[in-house]
């Protein structure tokens, strides 16, 4: 559900440059999905195990630090839409993200390649074990924040901008399939494959694998800039949704009008009488699009906007109000899903993972089996 709110959030805005865009842009954003994915699956997959055998952090800490990072990926998207559709545009906000990401990418080796950054090791069954100091622990959280917030910021980000490339519908559908499917394999290939080898070869060459993916990943969406379609921020939402609130709270005793011609709509600033009324439902809200005395200049103009608001922000609100039972249902599916998927890691650990003698199962690898299980499911 986060993902049809971004995707519907930022592809609303209105495009510039629209001799560009179509089919040509294809390569490179689905260049960025497949980069990015391998990137997010092989550093996600196996962050519980680094903390815990080569941090030594304990089991429990260390599924809490994992906890918090599913949460922040599935939230960070939300705040990206938001800049994205108010401020800069989805193409400087997957730019930023991408960069982010390489430089917590960059700390991650940088841990892994230094033991001053690290712990020092202790070997299993070992009593006397090393804590990190606060200055490891510091690299540590910053280069997750950086991760988080890089990831975040670009994984459903380019999807809307991949999809804004496509004046039709049926267009946007098929680019919509593609990403979802390129997604879903290539975090598999990364949560699989790198994790892997960050478990039975390196850490040193799985997050190295990584960090190649997301510069790779940069070049790829910055090559490609010449053929997109960029969009033009239209303002950010949240601040009309508290214009309506507020507009109706300050107007809780004016009496509703069942009287079309009272109630108004805006176009570049200037107040214009509609030919339609809120809908009834909430109708509380209505009254921050009725006009009252004061609320028009003459010259036609708004003159409080805290105070009159639209028709079309008034049905937005409500719009959102209807959505979010289905929306805020999500989280009793998400948050056992975040729990679930730490708890396999641990439990993997404590098992028996070899097949024949020269194969073992990454204990990162397992949480593979949820996205395996709801790509199967998705289509019924």
């Amino acid at each position: 559900m986060v993902d049809k709110l971004v995707e519907d959030g930022v592809a609303q805005t209105s495009y510039a440059n629209s001799g560009r865009g179509g089919w040509i842009t294809f390569p490179f954003i689905i260049g960025v999905v497949i980069g990015t994915a391998i990137a997010a699956g092989g550093w996600v997959g196996n962050l519980v195990v680094f903390l815990i055998q080569e941090f030594n952090v304990g089991s429990i800490k260390a599924t809490q630090i994992g906890n918090v990072l599913y949460g922040c990926v599935s939230l960070f998207p939300i705040v990206g839409a938001i800049i994205a559709d108010s401020l800069s545009g989805c193409y400087l906000v997957i730019t930023t993200s991408s960069c982010i990401s390489i430089l917590g990418l960059l700390l991650f080796n940088l841990i892994v390649w230094l033991d001053s950054l690290r712990p020092q090791h202790c070997e299993i069954g070992s009593s006397v074990c090393h804590s990190p100091s606060k200055t490891q622990l510091s690299v540590l959280y910053l280069a997750t924040v950086l991760v988080t917030i890089g990831i975040g910021g670009t994984r459903f980000i380019i999807g809307t901008m991949g999809a804004n490339q496509f004046n039709k519908t049926e267009d946007q559908e098929i680019f919509f399939n593609w990403y979802f499917f390129a997604m879903y394999f290539f975090v598999m290939l990364g949560g699989t494959a790198v994790v892997y080898i960050e478990d039975n070869v390196s850490c040193r060459w799985g997050f190295g694998i990584c960090l190649v993916a997301d510069v790779i990943t940069l070049a790829i969406f910055l090559f490609g800039n010449q053929f997109y379609r960029h969009t033009v921020p239209q303002g950010g939402p949240f601040l009309d949704i508290a214009r309506v609130v507020v507009a109706s709270i300050r107007k809780m005793k004016v009496p509703l009008s069942s009287r079309v011609e009272d109630y108004y709509c805006s176009h570049d600033g200037a107040a214009t009488r509609i030919n339609e009324a809120p809908s009834k439902s909430f109708r509380f809200l209505n009254r921050a699009a009725q006009i009252t005395e004061g609320d028009i200049t003459s010259d036609g103009l708004v003159a409080r906007k805290w105070r009159l608001c639209t028709t079309q922000q008034v049905e937005d609100l409500k719009s959102l109000i209807r959505i979010f039972p289905v929306w805020s249902s999500n989280l009793f599916v998400s948050t056992p899903i975040g729990i679930i998927t730490s708890l396999l890691v641990l439990q993997a650990l404590t098992t028996d993972r070899q097949i024949g003698s020269h194969f073992k199962i990454a204990a990162g690898s397992f949480p593979v089996v949820i996205i395996v299980s709801a790509s199967f499911f998705n289509p019924s």
